[in-house]
């Protein structure tokens, strides 16, 4: 119970702190020097006509070693909304848990739900709470994207370390290989695009971030790990499953073997 003098109010993160609790605290365990801990790349989100696609890599790197092949950096931030991580992976995954409790803190308290712009300034203060562990070598880069019920469209958001928060127009990408994703998409986006063909440049755009950046992880048909890809539309959040996903990444080997075995002859 908190008096009027120290009422918390709605955010869950100000919540912890009167009890005590530092959501992203690193303290002074590391001596000064970040340790080896797993990094995760690459996360993008595009518009497309009724909403946005959000899709992401599954590795996680420490240096030069695979620490993880099935990491999911991106999950739901409520029915509406999902947020995808790039950075260090331990406070990242910290950082979306406090985040979808923010969330579902502010509804109760308020009893409504916070708009798609209001969500993406909770969060930029979530990555700005996180800037003293940034400075130590543990930022997170996170991306968060939506439907908007209130404008019925889709919208997404970049951020920098210090939580900055910037409206992207209609796509973007992050991570090691986001220069490369990124540019895929600026090739292959138009506006209003089919759900389906938005969900084939996600694809196409890890594609070819893999290809290029060893931090990134393709499709593993061997082991049977694809990116997780989810469409936001105004009927909420929906996970793309593998079966969807392995022929479209099929395709696009077929197609560079075909280039391949042309340039070849």
């Amino acid at each position: 119970m908190f008096g009027p003098e120290n009422d918390p109010g709605s955010s869950f993160v100000t919540l912890l702190r009167r009890v005590g609790i530092e959501p992203f605290g690193v303290g002074d365990a590391t001596g000064g020097v970040a340790p080896s801990t797993p990094h995760a790349t690459t996360v993008l989100a595009l518009r497309f006509d009724g909403g946005v696609v959000m899709a992401g890599d599954r590795r996680a790197t420490v240096g030069n070693r695979i620490a993880n092949r099935e990491m999911e950096k991106l999950m739901p931030a409520d029915r509406f909304s999902g947020v995808a991580i790039s950075g260090s992976a331990g406070p990242a995954m910290d950082m979306i848990k406090v985040f979808q409790l923010q969330l579902e803190h502010f509804e109760k308290l308020d009893g409504r739900a916070i708009s798609l712009e209001g969500k993406a300034n909770q969060l930029s203060q979530l990555v700005r709470a996180n800037l003293p562990a940034a400075m130590q070598g543990f930022g997170v880069y996170p991306i968060f994207a939506g439907y908007d019920l209130l404008r019925e469209t889709g919208r997404l958001w970049d951020f920098d370390g210090t939580g900055g928060r910037y409206e992207e127009r209609d796509f973007v990408a992050t991570g090691s290989g986001g220069g490369v994703a990124g540019t895929v998409l600026k090739v292959g986006f138009r506006p209003a695009m089919p759900v389906e063909e938005a969900v084939t440049l996600a694809c196409r755009a890890l594609h070819e971030a893999a290809d290029v950046d060893a931090a990134t992880g393709g499709a593993d048909a061997l082991r049977g790990i694809y990116p997780v890809v989810a469409t936001i539309t105004k009927d909420g959040w929906m996970r793309r499953a593998d079966d969807d996903l392995a022929p479209r990444f099929e395709a696009f080997r077929t197609e560079q073997r075909t280039i391949l075995e042309g340039g070849a002859s």
